[in-house]
C-alpha cells in the first residue's frame, strides 16, 4: 500500500527540520548535537520534531542519505557520449562548485567519514562503490581508446574528491593561508582545470 502524500505544511516542516539539523550537526557533530538544539534551529517544538522523526539518529541518517544523493549526481551525469576530457573537467568544476555552495554539507559528510561512516556504511559499500566502479570502467575505456592518458581511474576519482572538497572541509585553513579578502574558488577552478588537463590530455 502506498504512503499518503505529505501536505504542503508537512513538506515545509520536514524541510525546516533538515535545514536546522544541517546547521546543528555541521557545527556540533553527531555526538554533540541534541534534539533540543535541532528543535530550536528548525523553529519547531520537540514533540513536532518527533512526529516526523523518531530520534536524532533518524534525522542524521536521512540528512546524510539525502546529501549522498546530491554528492553522487555529478558523477552519475558523466556522459559516455561526451568528450572525455570535457566530461572529467566538468565533474571537477561541479565538485568545486558544491564545496563553494554547500560547505556545511561537505563538512558533515567529512565528519561522518572520520567516525567510520556508521550511519551510511552500507550505502558507501553499495551504491557509491557501484557508481565509482561504473565510472572507472568508462574512464578506462576512454584511456584504452587513447582519448585520455593512462592513469588509475578509481584513484583519479578519489583525487578529484580530495582536491575539491578540501576547500570546504578545511576552509579555515585555506582562508588563513590565502588571506580573508581573497576568494579561493576562481583561482582553484583555473588551477584544477590546468592540473587535470595536463594529467589527462592525450
Amino acid at each position: 500500500m502506498s504512503e499518503t502524500p505529505m501536505t504542503r505544511i508537512q513538506l515545509e516542516n520536514r524541510r525546516r527540520i533538515m535545514e536546522g539539523a544541517l546547521e546543528v550537526f555541521s557545527v556540533e557533530g553527531f555526538r554533540g548535537a541534541t534534539l533540543d538544539q535541532i528543535s530550536a534551529a528548525s523553529g519547531l517544538s520537540k514533540p513536532n520534531l518527533l512526529y516526523y522523526f523518531p530520534s536524532k539518529e533518524a534525522i542524521y541518517t536521512r540528512l546524510l542519505t539525502d546529501l549522498l544523493e546530491s554528492w553522487l549526481q555529478p558523477l552519475e551525469e558523466m556522459s559516455p557520449e561526451g568528450e572525455p576530457l570535457d566530461e572529467v573537467l566538468r565533474y571537477v568544476q561541479r565538485k568545486l562548485d558544491m564545496s563553494r555552495d554547500m560547505p556545511r554539507e561537505s563538512r558533515l559528510f567529512a565528519n561522518e567519514m572520520l567516525r567510520g561512516a556508521p550511519q551510511i556504511s552500507e550505502v558507501l559499500s553499495g551504491r557509491l562503490r557501484d557508481l565509482v566502479g561504473a565510472r572507472a570502467a568508462l574512464l578506462s575505456h576512454w584511456m584504452a581508446e587513447g582519448r585520455l592518458k593512462q592513469t588509475p581511474p578509481d584513484h583519479l576519482i578519489i583525487s578529484i574528491w580530495a582536491l575539491t572538497q578540501h576547500y570546504a572541509d578545511f576552509e579555515v585553513q585555506v582562508r588563513a593561508v590565502l588571506g580573508p579578502d581573497r576568494d579561493p574558488y576562481p583561482e582553484a577552478a583555473d588551477y584544477l582545470s590546468a592540473l587535470f588537463r595536463n594529467l589527462l590530455a592525450p
